[in-house]
């Protein structure tokens, strides 16, 4: 038994060797951070504005997508909204001609005359006025003539004795 417990000393010889390599790698982690620590510290303020910057790149970029992405759902929404109001205005247009067909036909029926009508009159009542006004303009004109012709003929008469009466 003798033995065993030798060998155990010996494993507990063998520990203070492992341990202290333990001890060392802890000594280099720490040291290690330490490191990293003091190159952040000294970095720091350059990568932050590194970082800033690239922030502000990709802000800008996403702002540029979003304006244009706004101009293109506008430009969508615009047209589709004169679509839309012009499909309203030929629906109204259809409506406003059945509502104007149907007043002019209840119109008609009550024996009032419609616009055409009316227009096909006033013109047949300037045509009239231009016929009339030319008969007119030549009418003076034959009454002169008439009028010196009778002129004429009853100056040679007052000219000539009246014929006596027969005795």
């Amino acid at each position: 038994m003798v033995k065993k417990q030798q060998t155990t000393s010996d494993d507990n010889k063998a520990e203070p060797p492992l341990g202290s390599s333990v001890k060392d790698s802890a000594q280099q982690i720490w040291l290690a951070g330490l490191g990293a620590f003091s190159r952040v510290q000294e970095e720091g303020s350059k990568v932050f504005e590194a970082l800033t910057k690239e922030g502000q790149a990709i802000q800008r970029r996403t702002q540029e997508a979003a304006g244009e992405k706004m101009a293109e759902a506008s430009s969508k929404m615009t047209n589709m909204a004169s679509d839309i109001q012009s499909k309203a205005g030929q629906q109204w247009d259809k409506l406003e001609n059945i509502f104007e067909e149907r007043v002019a036909k209840a119109l008609n029926k009550l024996g009032v005359p419609s616009a055409r009508d009316v227009e096909a009159l006033t013109a047949r009542i300037d045509e009239l006025n231009q016929s009339l006004q030319e008969m007119s303009s030549k009418a003076p004109a034959a009454k002169t003539t008439a009028k010196t012709a009778t002129k004429r003929a009853a100056s040679p008469a007052a000219k000539r004795p009246a014929a006596r009466p027969a005795e």
